[in-house]
């Protein structure tokens, strides 16, 4: 299999790169190619690369992202059938809002629908203030990392939410969108985030109820 071309990287990093090509031909095998997949995986991890705060967790990511794209090229090219709601969150820098809203939406659909969130200028981490509100209230969104959003990510999507990308928000004919007004987090105290929070998890609910997706988390 092909190492990641760049010379630049340690051996640990190709060696884990070519680990997640692997893991990521064995979910798609029969659904794409090798070509596609490990182009994925190379221009997800371009992606991350100019980011040194998570240099060791390049591979990881990389893996992660192309797996969530490769996963929305297959709904797009009707390759994949989902056959539950795909939402997708956005905001500035996939640090704040859109991380709140991916999480509670995740804790509370559970498996009844599928989130995803990007940015339209991706920062270096999730805002810390925003996962210690989540925390306090038994979320865990600590692992997660700002990410752009792509073509196939939006087309995939049945509903995206905005929250103050502006222009820079991807719109495509015939996709449902709905725009959250929200303060940004970024700069805030965890008790100035805690009411953007809750306003965040009423807007979420609303939204499983419009998609008539059952609640999964017991509060």
């Amino acid at each position: 299999m092909e190492i990641y071309p760049h010379a630049d990287l340690s051996i640990d990093q190709q060696l884990a790169l070519r680990t997640a090509a692997v893991n990521l031909q064995r979910e798609f095998d029969g659904t794409f190619g090798t070509e596609t997949i490990e182009r994925f995986l190379h221009s997800s991890y371009d992606q991350f690369a100019s980011r040194a705060s998570i240099a060791n967790f390049l591979p990881l990511l990389a893996e992660r992202f192309a797996r969530q794209r490769l996963t929305a090229l297959a709904k797009v090219e009707g390759k994949m059938h989902v056959g539950k709601p795909v939402v997708l969150f956005l905001c500035t820098h996939n640090a704040g809002r859109s991380q709140i809203a991916l999480g509670y939406f995740q804790h509370l659909a559970g498996e009844n629908a599928v989130a995803w969130s990007g940015g339209s200028e991706p920062g270096d981490q999730v805002n810390p203030a925003a996962v210690a509100a989540m925390k306090d209230v038994g979320i865990d969104i600590s692992a997660e990392f700002p990410k752009p959003w792509t073509d196939e990510v939006v087309q995939a999507a049945d509903v995206v939410v905005t929250m103050g990308c502006g222009d820079a928000c991807p719109v495509f004919p015939g996709k449902r969108y709905l725009d959250w007004e929200l303060p940004d987090p970024n700069g805030l105290s965890v008790e100035e985030v805690r009411p953007i929070r809750d306003a965040i998890e009423l807007r979420v609910r609303g939204l499983l109820r419009e998609l008539d997706v059952p609640v999964a988390a017991q509060d």
